[in-house]
Order: structure tokens, then sequence, then C-alpha cells
């Protein structure tokens, strides 16, 4: 795990405006440094090259990029919208930190500033001929750059903020955060897989909200100046209010400045993000597929693509046993296999539980999941089957529909007949 102020600059940096006011600076620099370079140039080149022409080329690129990036906003604001309607507003995040879509609106934003600041610069007599030289051609540089990001951002609107490409995000940063856990099964910590030992001092939540990052250098620290260990009570995800329990360490008093370092180690926030919690990428895409099984949206067809995904994303997990323990005085819980089938299938199970297509694709989904790794999943996987048919029998279903729903369960509860 990254140290706290890692994580507040990586999470500044996702920010659109840092991308753009990134590229807005380097625009006015190139406006400046025209200047800088200018006596470095013969004045003979300024015929050469037609340098006079920039005036006019400054005030096409300063006129259409406005309009451009004007344009792109919308377009991209009427993304974010698709996506929470379509999909999950909870997704939409993603949509937002998006790559491409920062650079494009950067660079048009940027190449606008730039024919600005060039046609003031150029009507205030800042640039004698051969700086006007120095302009032309970072107006060629910054036309070419325009181009590229219009054809990236043509090739880019096929896709952006359709319900497939919202889905591949959402999978992406559930896997992603998902390999990261199980590489650091316990953040780099020591197992905690019973509960906090009694006679340790508890540490309180202070504020409401969700635990967002865990600091495990500054907890180890604390511990090292504690001389003692320090057990995290709850992951990444957790909600929590003033008085959760979120620490607890072997001591007999703390004064105001430890508890205060130890608190620190917890950042809280109003929302959860998909860096930190694997369980949140599962829970979104299952609240996409709760939205596709609603009455008004009804199309099962999303729901079933969203049960392969889990499939796809589940099998990655396996059992690591040789961890490395960076922080040895820290104690952490791992995510429990049970709680994550329980996000993943449980609100399907619930939502689809009329719908033979989707049930009978549930149990074969559990099936795989056993078949696949089934010491760690057979347990977990056979009670949300039991819980899947014990919906389905409650659903108006047929008789031939229930037939075929328990033939796709897993091979014991398929033998265990009817769930009484």
């Amino acid at each position: 795990m990254i140290s706290r102020y890692a994580w507040y600059l990586r999470e500044f940096l996702k920010k659109v405006w840092v991308r753009v006011v990134g590229f807005a600076i380097l625009a006015l620099l190139a406006a400046v440094l025209a200047r800088v370079l200018s006596p470095y140039l013969p004045p003979a080149l300024a015929l050469q090259t037609g340098s006079e022409a920039v005036s006019q080329l400054l005030g096409i690129l300063t006129s259409s990029m406005l309009a451009v990036t004007t344009f792109s906003l919308s377009i991209a604001v009427s993304a974010f919208a698709a996506a929470a309607g379509s999909a999950t507003p909870r997704a939409t995040v993603l949509l937002q930190e998006d790559r491409t879509t920062q650079n494009v609106l950067a660079t048009f934003l940027g190449a606008f500033l730039f024919g600005l600041v060039g046609l003031v610069a150029l009507h205030a007599d800042f640039y004698d001929a051969s700086g006007k030289v120095v302009v032309f051609l970072f107006t060629v540089l910054v036309i070419g750059l325009v181009v590229v990001a219009l054809i990236r951002w043509i090739g880019h609107l096929m896709q952006f903020g359709r319900m497939g490409d919202t889905l591949d995000r959402v999978e992406r940063a559930a896997c992603d955060a998902l390999m990261r856990r199980l590489e650091n099964p316990f953040l780099g910590g020591r197992p905690l897989r019973d509960a906090p030992p009694t006679e340790a001092a508890i540490i309180g939540a202070e504020d409401t909200g969700y635990i967002q990052h865990v600091d495990m250098q500054a907890l180890q620290d604390c511990g090292e100046s504690l001389e003692t260990d320090v057990f995290l009570h709850r992951l990444p995800g957790s909600f929590v209010a003033p008085g959760t329990p979120l620490l607890s360490v072997k001591t007999s008093s703390l004064d105001d400045r430890q508890l205060a370092d130890l608190r620190n180690g917890v950042t809280i926030g109003p929302s959860r993000n998909f860096d930190e919690d694997p369980r949140f990428g599962v829970i979104v895409l299952t609240e996409i597929a709760s939205r596709a099984l609603s009455p008004a949206v009804n199309d099962p067809g999303t729901a079933i693509d969203i049960i392969g995904r889990h499939v796809r994303l589940l099998a990655r997990w396996r059992l690591r046993d040789d961890a490395e323990v960076r922080f040895d005085r820290v104690h952490v819980p791992p995510i429990l296999v049970q709680d994550v089938i329980e996000d993943a299938f449980s609100p399907i199970a619930r939502d689809g539980s009329a719908l033979s297509e989707v049930q009978i694709r549930l149990q074969k989904a559990l099936a795989a999941l056993c078949g696949v790794a089934p010491e760690l999943f057979a347990h977990a996987c056979m009670a949300m089957s039991r819980e899947a048919i014990a919906r389905a029998e409650a659903a108006p279903l047929l008789a031939g529909e229930m037939a075929a729903i328990r033939s796709a369960a897993p091979d014991r509860i398929r033998a265990d007949g009817p769930v009484p």
C-alpha cells in the first residue's frame, strides 16, 4: 500500500482539470518561448517560412478550438449522463477519469489558449520577425497535435459511454483492484484471521463515511514507536460512523498525538473507490445487472453478460500463503470469499428469480467456480446456489423451468433435491 500523501497525489492527478491546466500552461510557455528563441534565428528565415501568415493561422485556430472544446465537453457530459442512466451513477467516475477524454479536452483547450495568447502578443508587437517564425513553427506543431487528438476523439466516441464500454471499464477496474489485493492479501501486514484481542485499546472513527485508504507504513511506524502490534478492524470499502472501531493497539494508554497518528493511518471519505476496494467493482457490476433486471428496463441479456464477467473475474482468485510481510507490526483481516460471492450473485438471484434464463446462467456460473477452485469457492457457491433455488421456487416458474435450473446447479445441490 502506498503512503497517504502518495494516495492523495494519485487521486488529485486523476481530476480532469489537472490535465487541462497542465496543457494550458504548456501552451502559455510555448508562446513565451517564441520570444526567448527568436534571437537565435536569422531574420531571412522569416521570408522563407511565410511567417506573416501566422496571425491568420492563430485566428483560425482560436475560433475553431473554442467551438470544438465546447462541443467536446458537451459530448463528454452527455456520455456521463448516459452511463449514469443506463448503467449506474457509480460507474461515471471511471468515465470521468478516462485518459483519452482528458487528453483530448486538454489538447483543445491548450490550443485555444495558445492561439489566444499568440494573437495578443502579435498585436502587442511582442515578437520581431524571427519571433514570428518561432510562433509559426509552434502553430504548425499545435495544429498537428489537434489533428491527432481529433482522430483519436472520433474513434473514441464510437464506444465512449455505451453500455459495453461501461461494463468493460468496471470489470477492468474490479480486476485490477482484485489482482493488487491478491498480490498483497493482507496489505503487506500479518494475517488477522480471528477477532482482535479483547484486552487491546480500541480506537474508534471520528467521521462518517467509507474507508478509502489504509497507510500501512504509518501504522507500522506507530506500532514500532509504541513497541506493540496494531490490529486493523475494517478494510477499505467499509462504512464507519463515529465510534466505530477502526484499530486496536496492545497498550495501556495513548496520548492525543499517538491517537491522531493512528487515526491518520486510515483515510475516511464520502464514497467508495475502485482502486483500494476490490468488492466495490463487483458490487457496481451487480448493481448494473439489478437495474437491467428491473421491470422498467427488462434486459436479462445484460444480467447474463454480467454473470459471465463475474465468473471471469473471480476465477482469477487464488489463495496465497507466501505473501510477503513488510509491516510485521500491523495485523489485517482478509477479504472473505463468502462476502464477495454474495456481493456478486445475491442481488441477481433476487431480482432475476422469475426469469429462468437468468437462474440457469447463475447456477452454471456457480458450478463453474466450484470447478475452478473447489477448496476456495465450494462452500460459498453451494450456499448461494441454495439461496437462488429457494428464490426461484418462490417465483411463478413452471415445473420444467425449475427442473432445468436444478440440473444446472452444482452436483451436490442437484443431488440434494428441492430446498425445504
